[in-house]
């Protein structure tokens, strides 16, 4: 027996991260007096540390319980399908596939063209864990002429995977071009282009849908392509070698029965096993051979994918499988990320990995028939055991296409590759892992009657399945080097290099039976003797690999704990944020760079593999940089930037952490696994580089050598859900791994202060580890829980509230509060004393780093067990024996621990922890517990003063308003509700109301009460609102009840006399023109509210008026605007324009200053010597970011000609961007009910809703200010809330406009549907049915509805879309609600919005019944403010501020009449900017709201566009509704004259010369109608390519102005119900073909025109060249609707065989547009019919051939076409008639033969 070392405190303190201030430095405190250092250049002396726990380890340790991984969820995957362009082939049909795993869906048939416009869009559904979702391959496919009866052919496919969409920025590609290759031709290049739309939403996200931009920038092909960002446009294709040497350590198993039995007759014992590997990559899967009967199969055979690179996949799954008769099955599977081995920055390199071991884990290795955790062995959640390892290599080649000898197919290819050497992988050493368990606590009950151990493997090393013993030297397996080598057996001691003496593993404790914590959990008594185990096992030594992860590990966490330090600083509001942050970057620039140091030292080449020395690479100058920004974003740190750097450094954290990940493993992780009865029950992974040991401290594992607490947990998908929540067991215990030589001092972590027990052993040989340590020396501690109080705990009884009480468990001790009947916000303010805690080890390291307290909250029931409500964990401040009692530590400060349930918060705990020694005088030295003395809770101790927080008085005004939506309550309608207020123990009731249904408003307004709060803000308890129905007979039912979390809103702050220095002597001119056009500038300048700034804002409109003018002069046709013509659309066209361009400055604007913080950080690094001061570049920085921000702001109103007025179209709800309309009145939704499990417990809320309460509160401290008083002086009764509206039921026309709705959701078969709106109100309801739109997902329905309600009774719209069927009940797509009461009482006036301009008549007339100066007058009364003075010469005066405008309006005749009106519009629309009353009144507007389906909670089901105007009815009425119906199409007629054709390529050979002809016809159609397609007449035997027709065709048809697109309204099959309208763009296709009689017509080339962009036509056949269409940019384009009347020569096109455009022939045409009203006045014929016949074309005599000759012709087509073909067909006739006489002649001959005749 030896007894340990005992170390000195200061030697223990250096192996601590430098964060630890000495004790000594912070009592003295000299460091912030005069004599110390700079403030800002203490590096770690934070100000926290001086707060909070000295050691700097977190207070708040955190522990995640429930996997998350492996949890099925809902997924929506949306794909739109728009068009596809240049597809590779000629005059195809086609159609669209698109793929999503197993599913399939198409889109419809498009005949004769290459580039068919589709729109349609698919939705896909699913409900699998996140893992599976992310790896399911997206395939989008085209294929050629699909019918009924045969498949088509494949012209291309392109894939992604969803994860790849998932990580774009809103989840989704929107408008982008996917490029289309050929999988079975990858020499062949391009196939085509689809254009499509791809979003997808995990539950609880949003899609924020871009709003359409122009079409034209789309056009850019180049430009759009679907790709993530920093993929290349042009990606080659590649090889991908992935091979598979071996694999060992499979598991024993056994698939049939039938080998059991075998077994036991004939005595065989093969291995059971016939294993294979089996590999999925981008939709593709390839496998290797069977080897039969092996557990360690060598295969040394490699799987060739053949994808594009980059891919587009980003993982791949390798899987080893059992291959069996009845069914295979996965033995484990591993995941190759290729984000991980790649690297695609200047100096990457190609994705590369080994010849590596990766480890697989998956279910538990005990064998049995059904194997419960299978999914685990599919790599779906974390493996709870090892299963094999597998040897790898990846290998990636880029192909050039080009060269001959390419395979052109990627099909996957399997070969056979050499043998790999030994030690290609590293040189094995021995590895010895100990561990020692010092407690184990909280062991569930539920097996707490058994003996219990606890078993600890390595691999297979320790498990009594399959223990493994020392591996023969001829499988050797992982490795280090020789410099190394020697240094380590320097250092250790020469007995233990000693081989002979090998000690056996012990790798399970001994089984001990539990012992009673209380009644829930158990402990095992090991007190003083714990037990330990040891365990030799040999790996491949990869070390450095694990070494240089750790570093970059321990540099992440530091930042980690460093910024969550920052942001607690931040959220507590406490001083010098800016400091800590400081200190934290320059730990991590100290970090970075001795990460250089240390891992550039290393620079041996055995067994490292390339993706090593590129990953080091990359990490030394990933690691570089950091350090260089790092030290550049301290010297900015300033006190207001605090929050934005904040942000810059946690992408620094993120990259430490890919960094960190190595994706080539060596040893594997560890499992520790709870043994009862010899049935597994919990588990814990710890990862094998978390307790690797290093001689060098940066490499070292977090936790090698430390005592850890490790929570057990259910194995696989047992952990999911309730169940995974308890605690299986707690474990303290110490971990050592590291090689055997370096094994001497692997127990100097462990708490000092024991003896080792060994196991005997011979003499000589050498000491053999512990197998258990009897600890002589204990400290004794009291540990003092103050807990507070709780607030937003779980919901868990019925009622929607819980009874709660806490349970603190501390070592083997554990206490209860005192249980709190209904509520979720519980003051517990309660002080528990545990006396007697024994703890061991040495006092200073228990200080230092004390054991972790849990703290489990439940809800007691009357009957069955107490129910788990969440638990969270927390470390006490420790003070010994001979520390002084006093600040800075002590007492300690009430703190918030986030409580988890699962891995959902659950609410939130206020309490302290303080651990306090009992020295040798026993407790009399502990500081006093002083109470405040006027509480007497019998034995309950409440938490002492100098803890509990100052409090000091408090009023609370409560505004009671209403109750609303109130469900029924156990099936009884609520009927005369009340609702009660209390906050921290004091609170008030309102008035009952008498009759819920009749008035559901209170009849007193203003209720107050005075209670005592913290001084803290942060610390104030939350106020619980209840609402009861006072029943019959005095009874009291709950109703639904509501926690306000968070008072500070209600707080009223005296508004600040400084805030607003208007100098109330003075006017201030504010000269607005009459239009503002600063509108559109808003969005990028925000101006102050300074007067100057109100001047500047004037010089820039007048400016952009002046451009505007101008440009007007030069461009006549675009600025005259028939009025006439003018609708409400062209209004709204006009805004979604303007909102496209904001959008897009936004964006510019952000990217701008984005790359700007790029290139700053950049500049400074460079710029910053010692000598340069650091303030010099940020001030460059921000002159440099004003003058980009003045650009765009300056541009926007010179782009834009003002031709409409224009509204604002909000791209999300209205409320969004007014704060709910909660500026004066609130509402709380009221719950009732338990909370959900779900993952997302908002969501589960949303079913717990009962109503609403409508109120406000609003809280000041007592003795009242003066000014306060003067303030609630109005009306004494009203308190804060002075000028209210009443709240008696008031009479109200509601008018509801729908504009339209987009993206909805398929409700029928065939992807579409036909949908309708329902308007609910109250107790009306219109649903306009018959008005339904047939097959339409983006329907436009231009509707308004005229709805009378009452409020309060009517308060809340419903607008949902309904799917129309012809059979069966109409399905719901989605609703929104509209809370209309809280808009109308708003003082942003949302009844109806503000027009930018007054006009009385035409389509932007005055919809408001009241005048704008009506208006006006109203606001200034209300707001007590001068005014409103109309002066002479268009001015007005309000208040203090004095507008300009315009004075004179035009009536319907044109008439000029004088009116103020202009000027109160003017004063309007800038009422935000008035002092003291000003807020945003809402202007005219369109909101877009989402729809949301309740059996689908959370997923947006599609956007509908609406506004509400909201009229009182005791004002004048309204006038009639606006009309918004859709713009009917207009008819026009496009008159087509084909004249001539020149140059078209000669496709026949002449009969008697051999010269080449083609008889040439033109044929043309709109596109969309190819029903409607035109034949010219055939221009025979043309030997040049000139043809002469003179033929017109003639084309009616419907079109959109506004959209741009031509309406087609069909039947889509024979059995459609209904005709469907299709919008496509307006198209011309011309083509050119060869004419054949006997044979299908040869296409020779085609063009298509896009009526409103084409190139003008060429004037002649010699200008006419390919570049018109190829080059499209450099051409003048023209529009037909502009120019109507054009004519000109265009070429036609066709690919040749390499896909390369060729021009085939010249078409000279002419283009008429006309009106149908035109047509009908001046009607013509199709082709050269009357009326206004064409004269016949010139055609040379040849071209009549046919009819000339006929015989001649007949031999000339028998001769040259079909010679060969006849002459076929007579040689098989004659060998037909030469077998028929074989066959009858034959018998006769037989019968001779046999007969001898």
């Amino acid at each position: 027996m030896k007894k340990s070392k005992n170390r000195s405190h200061k030697e223990d303190h250096k192996r601590d991260e430098p964060a630890i201030l000495e004790t000594e430095d912070l009592d003295g405190q000299d460091m912030f007096l005069g004599g110390g250092p700079d403030p800002d250049t203490i590096s770690l002396a934070s100000v926290t540390a001086v707060t909070t726990n000295v050691s700097n380890k977190r207070s708040k340790p955190d522990i995640k319980m429930e996997p998350s991984a492996g949890r099925p969820m809902d997924y929506q995957v949306s794909v739109t399908v728009i068009e596809a362009r240049q597809l590779v082939g000629l005059n195809m049909d086609p159609v669209v596939c698109v793929e999503i795993g197993e599913d399939k869906k198409y889109t419809s048939m498009k005949e004769s063209t290459n580039c068919p416009y589709y729109n349609e869009y698919f939705v896909f559904d699913f409900h699998v864990p996140a893992d599976v979702m992310f790896d399911k391959i997206l395939k989008l496919s085209v294929i050629h002429s699909k019918n009924l009866l045969r498949s088509g052919t494949l012209v291309g496919t392109f894939k992604i995977d969803v994860g790849t969409i998932y990580c774009q920025p809103e989840h989704q590609f929107f408008h982008k071009w996917a490029f289309l290759s050929d999988p079975d031709d990858i020499t062949a290049g391009g196939k085509g282009y689809i254009k499509c739309d791809i979003a997808v939403v995990g539950k609880g996200d949003n899609i924020k849908t871009p709003h359409k931009a122009n079409e034209s920038d789309e056009d850019d092909i180049e430009g759009n392509l679907l790709l993530p960002e920093g993929v290349p446009l042009e990606r080659q294709w590649a090889r991908y070698y992935l091979k598979i040497y071996r694999a060992e350590g499979l598991p024993k198993m056994n698939t049939s029965i039938m080998a059991n039995v075998k077994k036991a007759f004939i005595g065989e014992n093969k291995d059971l096993v016939d294993p294979y590997v089996q590999v999925s990559f981008a939709g593709q899967k390839g496998k290797t051979s069977i080897q039969k009967s092996s557990y360690e199969p060598i295969w040394n055979e490699q799987i060739v994918f053949t994808e594009m690179f980059p891919p587009l996949c980003k993982r791949m799954k390798v899987q080893i499988r059992d291959s069996d008769k009845v069914n295979d099955v996965a033995l484990g599977t591993h995941f190759i990320d290729l984000r991980k081995i790649a690297n695609d920055g200047d100096k990457g390199f190609l994705p590369t990995l080994g010849p590596a071991w990766v480890n697989m884990y998956g279910s538990t290795r005990s064998y049995t028939l059904m194997d419960e955790h299978q999914d685990l062995n599919e790599g779906l959640g974390e493996g709870v055991s090892f299963r094999a390892r597998l040897l790898i290599s990846l290998g990636v080649e880029i192909l050039d296409t080009s060269s001959p000898d390419i395979t052109s197919s990627t099909e996957i290819q399997v070969e056979g590759v050499s043998n790999i050497s030994e030690n290609a992988t590293g040189k094995i050493e021995e590895f010895f892992l100990f561990g020692a368990f010092l407690e184990a606590t909280m062991v569930d009950r539920k097996i707490g009657d058994k003996p219990i151990n606890f078993e600890l493997t390595i691999g297979n090393y320790g498990s009594e399945v399959d223990g493994v013993t020392k591996p023969k030297s001829g499988r050797k397996k992982k490795g280090a080097d020789d410099e190394e080598e020697s240094e380590l057996i320097h250092n250790s001691s020469e007995e233990e290099v000693d081989e002979d003496g090998d000690l056996a593993s012990v790798a399970t404790t001994p089984p001990m039976k539990p012992v009673i914590t209380d009644r829930n959990y158990f402990h095992l008594p090991y007190f003083e003797r714990k037990p330990c185990i040891y365990i030799k096992s040999w790996w491949q030594d990869q070390r450095r690999r694990l070494y240089n992860a750790n570093i970059i590990d321990n540099i992440a966490h530091k930042l980690e704990e460093g910024l969550n330090d920052v942001q607690e600083i931040i959220k507590t509001e406490k001083a010098y944020p800016e400091r800590r942050l400081r200190g934290v970057l320059e730990e991590l620039g100290n970090g970075c760079s001795q990460f250089v140091s240390l891992a550039s030292k290393d620079q041996s080449q055995n067994g490292k593999t390339k993706l090593d020395r590129e990953r080091l690479k990359l990490c030394l100058t990933e690691l570089e940089n950091m350090g260089q920004q790092a030290k550049t974003i301290r010297s900015q740190v300033k006190k207001n930037t605090v929050k934005e750097k904040l942000k810059l450094v946690q992408n620094f954290l993120q990259k430490l952490r890919f960094l960190a990940d190595e994706p080539q493993h060596s040893v594997p992780d560890i499992y520790i696994w709870m043994m009862s009865n010899n049935k597994r029950i919990a588990y814990a992974r710890v990862p094998s580089k978390d307790i690797l040991y290093s001689p060098v401290d940066e490499e070292t594992g977090k936790d090698c050598g430390k005592v850890k607490t490790i929570f057990l947990r259910l194995p696989g998908k047992k952990g999911f859900g309730t169940a995974g929540w308890t605690v299986q067991a707690k474990i303290e215990i110490y971990l050592w791994l590291g090689l055997n030589k370096q094994r001497k001092d692997f127990l100097c972590g462990l708490p000092n202060g024991f003896e080792e027990n060994k196991l005997a052993r011979g003499p000589g040989l050498q000491p053999s580890p512990p197998i258990s340590l009897t600890y002589m020396m204990k400290q004794i501690f009291q540990l003092r829980v103050h807990m507070y109080q709780g607030r937003s705990l779980f919901a868990a009884d019925s009622t929607g509230l819980s009874d709660p009480f806490a349970r603190v468990f501390f070592s083997t001790q554990s206490q209860v509060t005192e249980v709190l009947s209904e509520t979720l916000c519980p003051t517990w303010d309660q002080l528990m004393v545990f006396d007697n805690v024994e703890l061991f080890g040495e006092a200073s390291e228990l200080r230092d780093d004390p054991p972790i307290i849990v703290i489990e909250i439940y809800d007691q029931d009357t009957v069955g067990k107490a129910e788990f409500m969440g638990r969270t964990f927390a470390k006490p401040i420790t003070k010994m024996a001979d520390e002084h009692y006093g600040p800075p530590r002590f007492p300690p400060q009430l703190e918030y621990y986030q409580i988890y349930r699962g891995n959902c918060t659950a609410g939130e705990m206020l309490a302290a922890f303080e651990l306090l020694q009992i020295g040798p005088n026993g407790k009399a030295d502990l500081p006093p517990i002083d109470g405040p003395t006027d509480m007497d809770r019998g034995p309950i101790l409440p938490v002492p003063l100098g803890i509990r927080p100052v409090l000091s008085k408090y009023r609370i005004e409560v505004l009671f308003w209403g109750l609303r939506d109130l469900k029924r309550v156990n099936l009884a309608q609520v009927d005369r509700p009340r609702v009660d207020i209390e906050c921290a123990g004091k609170g008030v009731q309102s008035s009952l109301i008498q009759n819920y249904r009749k008035n559901p408003n209170f009849s007193t307004l203003v209720k107050w009460f005075e209670v005592d709060l913290p001084e803290n803000e942060l610390l104030h308890p939350p106020l619980n609102i209840r609402v009861v129905d006072c029943r019959a007979f005095g009874r009291y039912t709950l109703v639904g009840s509501h926690a306000v979390t968070s008072l500070r809103k209600f707080i009223y702050r005296a508004a600040d006399k400084q805030a607003n220095n208007w100098n109330t002597t003075e006017e201030i001119i504010v000269n607005m023109e009459p239009e503002p056009t600063v509108k559109k500038m808003e969005t990028v300048v925000k101006l102050d509210c300074g007067s100057d700034a109100v001047v500047k804002v004037d010089m820039k409109e007048v400016k952009g008026k002046k451009k505007k003018r101008n440009k007007g002069g030069e461009d006549p046709e675009e600025e005259e605007l028939d009025e006439s013509m003018l609708d409400w659309w062209s209004k709204y066209f006009a805004s979604i324009e303007t909102l496209m361009e904001i959008l897009k400055a936004q964006e510019a604007a952000q990217a701008d200053a984005e790359e700007k913080e790029d290139m700053d950080i950049a500049a400074e690094a460079a710029e910053i010597k010692s000598d340069d001061s650091p303030v010099k570049g940020s001030k460059k920085g921000r002159g440099k970011s004003k003058d980009k921000k003045k650009a765009p702001s300056g541009m926007t109103p010179e782009k834009k000609k003002k031709k409409h007025d224009e509204m604002k179209v909000y791209h999300k709800e209205l409320e969004n961007d007014f704060d709910n309309f909660a500026d004066w009145l609130h509402s709380f939704n009221l719950y009732r009910g338990k909370s959900g499990d779900d993952d997302d417990q908002n969501m589960a809320d949303e079913d717990r809703i009962i109503g609403k309460f409508k109120g406000s509160m609003c809280m000041y401290k007592v003795p009242v200010s003066d000014e306060m008083s003067r303030e609630m002086g109005f009306d004494s009764n009203m308190g804060m809330f002075q000028n209210l509206p009443h709240n008696d039921p008031i009479n109200i026309l509601v008018r509801v406009y729908v504009v339209r709705a987009t993206d909805l959701h398929p409700a029928d078969i065939n992807g579409k549907a036909d949908p309708y709106i329902a308007i609910k109100l109250g107790k009306s309801e219109i649903k306009d049915k018959e008005n339904y739109i047939s097959k339409q997902l983006n329907p436009i329905f231009g509707k308004s509805f005229d709805i009378e309600a009452t409020f309060p009774m009517d308060s809340t719209l419903t607008v949902s879309i309904y799917d129309w069927d012809l059979v069966g009940t109409d399905d719901l797509i989605g609703e929104t609600r509209v809370d209309l009461e809280n808009r109308y009482y708003s003082k942003h006036r949302a009844t109806c919005g503000i027009a930018s301009n007054y006009a009385i008549h035409g389509y932007n007339v005055w919809r408001d019944p009241m005048k704008p100066t009506q208006i006006l007058g109203k606001l200034c009364k209300d707001g007590k403010l001068d005014g409103p003075h109309y002066g002479p010469g268009g001015r007005v005066k309000v208040g203090n501020r004095v507008y300009m405008g315009a004075t004179e309006v035009e009536d319907e005749n044109g008439l000029k009449k004088q009116t103020d009106e202009h000027l109160a519009l003017t004063v309007l629309n800038h009422w935000k900017d008035m002092p003291k009353v000003g807020c945003k009144l809402i202007p005219e507007h369109v909101e877009t709201r989402r729809l949301l389906n309740p059996d689908k909670p959370g997923i947006e089901q599609g956007r509908i566009e609406m506004w509400v105007d909201m009229f009182p009815k005791d004002l004048p009425a309204p006038g009639p509704a606006i009309d918004i119906s859709p713009r009917k199409p207009k008819k026009f007629e496009l008159r087509v004259i084909v004249w001539n054709t020149d140059e078209v390529v000669l496709e026949d050979d002449d009969i008697f010369t051999g010269e080449k002809s083609s008889d040439i016809f033109v044929r043309g159609w709109l596109k969309g109608q190819q029903e409607d397609k035109q034949d010219t007449d055939v221009h025979y035997h043309s030997l040049t390519g000139e043809g002469n027709f003179n033929w017109r065709f003639v084309y009616p048809f419907d079109y959109l102005i506004a959209e741009e697109k031509i309406v087609i309204s069909k039947k889509e099959s024979m059995f459609a119900w209904d005709e469907t309208q299709y919008k496509i763009p307006a198209r011309l296709n011309l083509q050119v073909w060869d004419a054949d009689h006997f044979s299908a017509d040869d296409f020779l080339g085609a063009i298509e025109l896009d009526l409103n962009r084409f190139p003008r036509g060429a004037k002649t056949a010699k200008q006419c060249t390919i570049e018109m269409v190829t080059n499209e940019q450099a051409m003048p384009m023209v529009s037909i609707f502009k120019q109507k009347r054009i004519k000109g020569w265009w070429p036609f096109l066709a690919r040749d065989e390499n896909d390369e455009f060729e021009l085939t022939g010249k078409v000279e045409a002419e283009l008429h547009l006309l009106t149908s009203e035109e047509a009908e006045k001046s009607p013509v014929g199709e082709g050269r019919n009357e009326p206004e016949p064409l004269e016949k074309p010139n055609r040379p005599d040849t071209t009549f051939l046919w009819f000339l000759m006929p015989l001649k012709a007949i031999r000339y087509l028998v001769c040259k076409q079909y010679k060969w073909l006849i002459c076929k067909i007579l040689l098989a006739l004659l060998f037909v008639v030469l077998l028929g006489l074989f066959l009858y002649s034959i018998p006769g001959y037989l019968v001779k033969k046999l007969l001898g005749a």
